[in-house]
């Protein structure tokens, strides 16, 4: 392992630190080097706040140094203004001789401008340290960024021989149950580091899930449901207040309206995967779990 591999490899330890709380950013660790000498790391810690580079640059507590050390970043440090200054243009101000990036950022925004601008600023960078692995750390951040659309994960839980559940005609009748209490934390931890947790219609009238991380700390993820005909019982857990639901419908007047519900028109038709895709991605919902006979 090189020497840049080492502090990057740091740089992505540091990222995953922000794993539940980045939620549609990118997950980003940064460390500075003088000397052979880590004087200041940080990383994104939650959505709208600093950027990883402006946290590691703020615990340095001697700035004088920052001329003649490297900054590690393991995504491309932002040449833009959204919600915070871009951190290129810091870096650039602090006068860092040498930056080193893990993957370039495929925001449009961003895009490789970030590089260009630290190197108009004379600081030399290199690419590429870490790459693959800094880009399966944000792959959601990627896809998001690439496809347009959410990044979707397909869970489930089943037996050895393949079945998922019980055949049951109605909710008064109980799922048969797979998991225990060790899988359920495993399974909220990753609704909660997850923006939305989908189920279709024939779970949501069986099971009646609530969708929600009771079994880990974190943000409940947007519940959806798809509800073609609306055959959702009003009284059913997804319409409570512990966090918003969306429903895709093919009706044009959903039957259910509350502040908490959104209903979405859609056409179910071959297209139906696309559309909806399409319109999370519109609601800033970057990862997605669809679940099969949920709790």
């Amino acid at each position: 392992m090189s020497i840049d591999e080492k502090y990057m490899w740091r740089c992505l330890q540091l990222a995953k630190k922000g794993r539940a709380t980045t939620k549609n950013n990118p997950m980003v660790g940064s460390v500075i080097v003088h000397n052979n000498k880590i004087i200041g790391e940080g990383y994104h810690r939650k959505m709208g706040e600093a950027h990883a580079e402006v946290n590691a640059i703020d615990s340095v507590r001697d700035h004088s140094l920052l001329k003649e050390a490297t900054i590690y970043v393991s995504l491309e440090p932002c040449s833009h203004y959204g919600k915070t200054p871009p951190c290129a243009a810091l870096i650039a101000s602090k006068g860092v001789r040498r930056v080193v990036v893990a993957v370039k950022d495929p925001n449009e925004k961003v895009a490789g401008r970030g590089i260009k601008m630290l190197k108009d600023a004379g600081a030399e960078v290199t690419v590429g340290v870490l790459e693959a692995e800094a880009k399966e750390l944000n792959r959601s951040f990627f896809v998001n960024q690439t496809e347009k659309r959410p990044f979707v994960i397909l869970k489930w839980a089943q037996t050895k021989d393949g079945f998922i559940d019980n055949e049951r005609g109605s909710r008064d009748l109980p799922p048969l149950k797979l998991s225990n209490s060790i899988t359920q934390c495993i399974v909220h931890k990753l609704r909660s580091q997850s923006m939305g947790i989908m189920v279709g219609t024939n779970t949501a009238i069986k099971d009646n899930p609530t969708l929600n991380t009771r079994k880990w700390f974190g943000d409940n993820p947007v519940r959806i449901v798809l509800d073609r005909r609306g055959k959702l019982p009003a009284d059913s857990n997804l319409f409570n207040d512990c966090a918003p639901t969306v429903v895709f419908t093919e009706l044009s007047v959903y039957p259910i309206i509350t502040n908490n519900v959104t209903s979405i028109q859609i056409s179910f038709d071959d297209n139906m995967v696309a559309q909806m895709l399409l319109k999370l991605y519109e609601l800033k919902i970057a990862t997605l779990i669809v679940e099969g006979g949920s709790m």
